[in-house]
């Protein structure tokens, strides 16, 4: 039977092909090594898990978990795709009590939502979270921005460090004496959605007039308001700048920042693109989360952003693979001696036997930077024409030579 088979991505998934991998992965790369350089080590975890460990404590669930996508297994185990890398972590400290605190662990990988697709929305991306576990200091929270600030400098992304302190908010809202906080906040985190006057008009469910006045009156006084006044919270984001000062980061107070109501407990983050306000990254502090299945308060301090979004405004120098293409004239042998020779230098490149006209057809639609003649003549002088695909230039060159031209 002929069945017709739809040969497309499913929706919200993608491929990456080259350039736009090499790309991916030159950022990548920048990435981890500005983890690494504040410390932080590799970990990996299942993207399977257990639903019921997916699943919050809050009634009113984060969109992220509820969003989830479930499955079953052959042993109708009810499961599910991992969303996000943070809750993994509860799991890693009951099973493994023993890991030397503070622990610094970065993790890059896919993370799957079964949500609507949307312009820059997809249902599986690529996380990069760092996160501080067993660090009550406000240092550890000044380091996850330190490090993500790196790397958006070397990245060239313009961008802007908002924060904000959940117990500052908490104490916002108990001062005009409004009960529901969490109801409250998840209104004002539409603020930049759907304005002012639309969150005012929803807090009258939670509030009265006078209340809501009061409560926006507050929410536009600077930090040193609420430090002087004695507000919970406002010493650690106090702290917070400091610490960011010391470290050379800048950070910008904003009271309408919300962000992740069912975990965060502290400071909390979010960095965005300076033209246009976009999310680029979020975090803060969640003391409460790690220690969940262990019986404890684990303090814990993280960064995570997508892969996607940080490439897309990216300026990145990428390397051409391969750097080197081979023409073989009647060398064959000769030939793959010197391609051996240059990988072992750390060059990378690939033969052909193909006619020159060819090679440098193909060459030049792979946007490969060189190409190397190798005939009877080079290996009797031992001297190999070396072609500048860019330039036209053409050099004769040792195998010495070559190496360090190449590298």
């Amino acid at each position: 039977m002929n069945m017709k088979i739809e040969v497309s991505t499913v929706k919200g998934f993608q491929d990456f092909l080259p350039p736009e991998s090499l790309k991916r992965e030159a950022v990548k790369k920048i990435v981890e090594r500005y983890f690494k350089l504040y410390g932080f080590q590799p970990i990996e975890t299942p993207v399977i898990e257990f639903d019921e460990l997916m699943q919050s404590d809050d009634i009113e669930e984060d969109e992220a978990i509820s969003d989830r996508f479930r499955l079953q297994d052959r042993g109708k185990r009810n499961l599910g795709l991992r969303y996000e890398f943070t809750f993994q972590l509860a799991r890693i400290f009951k099973e493994n009590p023993n890991i030397k605190l503070p622990f610094r662990r970065y993790q890059i990988g896919e993370v799957f939502r079964d949500e609507p697709i949307s312009v820059g929305r997809f249902r599986q991306f690529t996380q990069c979270d760092i996160d501080i576990i067993g660090d009550p200091t406000i240092a550890a929270d000044a380091d996850c921005l330190a490090v993500f600030s790196d790397i958006l400098k070397e990245l060239k992304i313009d961008y802007v460090i908002e924060v904000n302190n959940r117990k500052l908010l908490n104490a916002i809202i108990e001062s005009v004496e409004i009960k529901k906080p969490k109801q409250v906040m998840r209104e004002i985190d539409k603020i930049d959605k759907i304005g002012e006057d639309e969150v005012k008009s929803n807090l009258r469910k939670y509030a009265d007039t006078n209340q809501i006045i009061t409560l926006f009156k507050l929410l536009e006084k600077d930090l040193k308001f609420f430090k002087q006044n004695a507000f919970d919270g406002a010493e650690e984001l106090e702290d917070l700048t400091e610490e960011c000062k010391i470290r050379g980061t800048k950070i910008k107070f904003n009271p309408f920042l919300t962000r992740g109501l069912a975990y965060y407990t502290g400071n909390i983050f979010e960095i965005k693109q300076k033209a246009g306000g976009k999310s680029i990254a979020g975090g803060g502090r969640y003391d409460r989360s790690v220690g969940k299945f262990s019986g404890k308060e684990i303090p814990a301090v993280g960064i995570s952003f997508g892969l996607e979004r940080i490439t897309k405004l990216a300026t990145v120098k990428t390397k051409p693979i391969p750097r080197a293409l081979l023409i073989s004239i009647s060398q064959g042998v000769n030939t793959e001696k010197l391609a051996r020779s240059l990988r072992k230098a750390g060059v990378s490149c690939i033969t052909t036997d193909n006619k020159i006209g060819k090679a440098l057809e193909y060459a030049n639609s792979l946007q490969i930077p060189y190409v190397v003649f190798i005939g009877s003549e080079e290996i009797e002088k031992k001297k190999y024409k070396l072609k500048n695909m860019t330039t036209g230039s053409e050099k004769l060159l040792s195998e010495k030579q070559l190496v360090k031209a190449l590298r």
